[in-house]
């Protein structure tokens, strides 16, 4: 197993363990420096969040040079579309959690045998989504408050997003195994083949050229699919030539009940600590809808790039989340926990500094991706007043990811619940409706519930009953 050479302190030292996180090169993730071990491992999980980020942000912005509607049936979708990504996240906690552990063992076979069981899993699971978005599209738009133009320009898109969600799914999931195996490298540079593919993708099918017919929103769909299925083929074959900590080969192929009862015991939970958490977003989209497809549009910009600032944020927690997985393997707890509290002070920063920048820069950027006065307006009203949040935040990512990592996804789910359902929700409603402060009620709504579960997290996760979760 490689260690970066020792280096004289100072910024040739950060750079040279920069280079080295970026090689995919093994370490040991269990002894030595814990600064050193968080910074190899969060440098490709922020780099393959951010590209993860780049995602949302690409379709967006091709999609807003085609009107509000088009904007509001990419929003309406993405927030439909939030259940699958719960499903892919519950099984993605499991598989770190599991693998992360098996890793800091010294067994990574056994980690090779629980990788198998999800990828079984999340194909099964993959088809009745097919199916239902495939032969429902119109209908569940509507559902979602859509008027009869998003409709129409919608529904293949629609379709074709729930149609190809194992692809969705299995880049989640494979990402989350290289992750636990302490391979990020690896888990970095597919987000990079994929979204270099949807950036090439997209204009080209969106606005046509040449031979290539102009499929408007529905393109858009085609080239994100494609870019996410051509990197997910990418994984398979990385994971069955081994390229890192863990290879999944025919030997591990095979069904395992007591691994099938440790997954559900783990991914249930985690599943359910997601789709509480989205599930409250797609109740946020539905009051939105009330005022209209400009207030919709903007608010879909707004979190298309939240987002883009908050997956990085979420790569610094997914180092948190191995290595608190691997050193509970290691029977460290302490060094876990000590490496909790250096990844959540760097992600405080990170995420105070960009809040700090939002208020200056909101309305520019959201110039970047409309010339449409209100949909404007709205945006940058969100992009403010939700950045109020973001330190505290910050602080809750990583505590909910460290409790994932330790395998405990019960917690989590139990905060993401009394945030987001008990108070969000009825305070958005209350706020934009009954109060009459529209949009902006929604918008204060988020960032007061989003203040609470990071502080929530931090009392809770200071309790220290993670340190004895069995996996």
């Amino acid at each position: 197993m490689s260690t970066p050479s020792p280096s004289a302190p100072g910024a040739a030292s950060i750079w040279r363990d920069i280079r080295f996180a970026l090689s995919g090169k093994q370490y040991d993730f269990t002894s030595g420096s814990i600064g050193r071990a968080i910074l190899i491992l969060a440098v490709p999980m922020v780099l393959e969040m951010s590209m993860q980020a780049v995602f949302e942000v690409v379709d967006v912005f091709f999609v807003g040079r085609l009107g509000a509607d088009a904007v509001t049936a990419v929003g309406l979708t993405g927030s439909v579309l939030i259940l699958v990504f719960a499903v892919g996240m519950g099984l993605s906690m499991a598989a770190t959690a599991i693998v992360a552990r098996r890793i800091g063992e010294g067994d990574p076979e056994g980690a090779s045998r629980a990788a198998f069981q999800v990828l079984l899993v999340t194909f099964v699971v993959s088809l009745p989504i097919a199916a239902v978005g495939i032969l429902f599209p119109a209908e569940l738009l509507r559902l979602m408050g859509a008027t009869e133009s998003v409709i129409e320009v919608g529904s293949g898109y629609f379709a074709i997003m729930f149609g190809g969600n194992l692809s969705i799914l299995f880049l989640f999931l494979i990402n989350a195994i290289f992750r636990g195996a302490g391979d990020a490298a690896i888990a970095m540079r597919v987000l990079w083949v994929s979204n270099l593919l949807n950036i090439v993708l997209d204009p080209l099918l969106i606005f046509g050229w040449g031979p290539v017919p102009a499929l408007g929103v529905t393109g858009a769909a085609i080239a994100t699919t494609t870019g996410r299925g051509i990197a997910v083929v990418y994984q398979l074959w990385l994971l069955n030539r081994g390229h890192g900590r863990i290879r999944v080969t025919p030997a591990a192929a095979t069904l395992n009940p007591v691994l099938l009862r440790t997954l559900a015991k783990i991914s249930i939970p985690g599943l359910l600590q997601y789709f509480v958490g989205t599930a409250s977003w797609l109740l946020i989209f539905r009051i939105m809808a009330d005022f209209g497809s400009e207030a919709v549009a903007g608010y879909t910009i707004a979190i298309r790039i939240i987002v883009f600032a908050i997956l990085p944020s979420w790569g610094m927690a997914n180092a948190a989340a191995t290595m608190v997985g691997q050193n509970l393997g290691a029977k460290r707890p302490d060094r876990a926990e000590r490496a909790v509290s250096l990844a959540s002070v760097a992600n405080m920063v990170f995420m105070g500094l960009f809040a700090v920048a939002l208020q200056f820069t909101a309305e520019p950027i959201l110039r970047v991706f409309t010339e449409e006065p209100d949909v404007i307006r709205y945006g940058t009203q969100c992009l403010i007043i939700v950045s109020y949040s973001y330190l505290f935040l910050a602080l809750g990512i990583v505590m909910v990811q460290a409790f994932n990592g330790a395998g405990d996804t019960t917690t989590p789910t139990y905060i993401n619940l009394v945030s987001y359902w008990i108070l969000q929700i009825p305070l958005a409603y209350w706020l934009a409706k009954p109060l009459g402060m529209g949009p902006d009620g929604v918008f204060w709504a988020i960032a007061i519930a989003q203040s609470f579960l990071g502080l929530l997290a931090y009392v809770v996760f200071g309790r220290g009953s993670w340190k004895t979760r069995e996996v």
